[in-house]
């Protein structure tokens, strides 16, 4: 991709602004998923997991917590039907391969998984990742102070999806807020079907441009592809469209804040990782089982059977606990330890099966780029909040992150 000079990015609206959003405010989860995991891996109805209230006992719905139980749901995708989210996000989002079971979801996801190769995610890393990073830190590098969610985290991300995109600087702002608001729609469901209709409003106007004079981004591309005599309908543009904004702008937001906060929070390891970068991946990796970025994963049962000998009734739905999954493979010692030097296994932070995330390449590239240029620019770096105000920590039970990252530092 071919870049142009940029001006700098209009301020954007503060992360914690919308209130109001389905991240929640649970703060350690993790005893009470510890606790229920032990009673069993998985419990009928809802669990209550940190928040008001308590289970919502019922035969329609049943609660995931073990490791072994959730990869075993994520791999039978026959029994477990990913056509919940049909009712939850496809009212906003449309169609997407997010609720799509086999052959369908294979078909569409080859459609758009050329965007996310290897020799693509290789020269946004070059041309417009590293750039795009380097452009929020000159924001903040002279005043030897900053938070890295308001002023790096939670901007960079939407950045780059942006200009993958093609789109006008000018517009990062509004597409960061829209971002929020469509995933926060069981929160808002009017502020969230807004926000999907002004996306597809101005997407439309996005490709019937992009039609008559097509360009070097994935907006074209995606009016262009073609796998086995199938293309892309414009409303099905749409859908990933409106899929890609928020995924590309919380996960990669969030995991790249955790995986800060981790290492912030453990000097040791951060000099360990400064010494030797080749540990970034791994860093990445932990963080990803430490403190998962999304929570929540939805199935629905297409039969009735049985989990763990809990019985499953045919069309229940299966909330699985990303969260409590990482921390509860009993190969993991001290799960919840963050130890960005213990031996990797396979953790879920990603999903698992032919549902794993499609862009987890490109989160990990963001944010292994994000900390080599944090590394390359910034000396001395150390967390420091302001006297008086509230210690950092990560928050949320369907979203989790940091509510700040305060620090301090030289400019290199």
């Amino acid at each position: 991709m071919a870049l142009t000079q940029f001006a700098p990015a209009t301020t954007p609206f503060d992360p914690f602004e919308l209130a109001d959003t389905v991240g929640g405010t649970v703060r350690d989860p993790y005893p009470t998923m510890r606790t229920l995991r032990e009673a069993s891996p998985v419990h009928t109805g809802f669990v209550d997991l940190g928040g008001p209230g308590g289970s919502e006992v019922s035969d329609r719905a049943v609660t995931v917590l073990g490791y072994d139980e959730v990869v075993q749901v994520l791999r039978d995708g026959d029994t477990y039907s990913s056509s919940v989210y049909r009712s939850v996000v496809g009212m906003v989002m449309g169609r997407t391969i997010l609720e799509m079971d086999e052959p369908q979801h294979r078909v569409h996801r080859a459609l758009v998984a050329p965007a996310f190769r290897s020799k693509v995610l290789r020269r946004w890393e070059t041309s417009l990742v590293r750039a795009v990073v380097n452009d929020c830190i000159d924001a903040f590098v002279d005043r030897g102070r900053a938070d890295l969610v308001r002023e790096l985290t939670f901007n960079f991300p939407v950045q780059v999806i942006a200009r993958i995109l093609g789109l006008p600087r000018e517009d990062y702002p509004r597409f960061q807020r829209w971002a929020i608001e469509i995933t926060s729609v069981a929160a808002n469901w009017e502020r969230g079907v807004a926000a999907s209709s002004a996306l597809r409003e101005y997407f439309a106007r996005v490709l019937e441009q992009r039609r008559r004079q097509p360009a070097d981004d994935l907006i074209t591309d995606l009016t262009q592809v073609e796998v086995d005599g199938a293309c892309l309908a414009d409303e099905e543009i749409f859908s990933f469209l409106r899929l890609l904004l928020p995924a590309g702008v919380e996960t990669t937001y969030r995991a790249t804040s955790n995986m800060l906060f981790g290492l912030l929070g453990h000097p040791d390891q951060f000099a360990r990782l400064q010494a030797d970068r080749s540990v970034i991946p791994q860093a990445f990796e932990e963080t990803l089982r430490w403190e998962c970025p999304v929570g929540l994963v939805l199935r629905r049962a297409t039969r009735e059977t049985e989990l763990a000998g809990v019985p499953v009734a045919e069309d229940a739905d299966v909330a699985l606990v990303l969260g409590s999954a990482n921390h509860g493979d009993p190969r993991f010692d001290r799960p919840e330890v963050f130890d960005v030097f213990r031996t990797n296994r396979q953790h879920v932070g990603f999903g698992f099966g032919v549902h794993a995330c499609l862009g987890m390449h490109l989160a990990r590239m963001e944010a292994r780029v994000a900390l080599e240029t944090i590394l390359d620019r910034l000396d001395r770096i150390h967390m420091a909040p302001e006297p008086g105000t509230e210690a950092p920590h990560i928050v949320g039970l369907a979203f989790r992150s940091p509510t700040a990252l305060p620090v301090e530092f030289t400019a290199a």
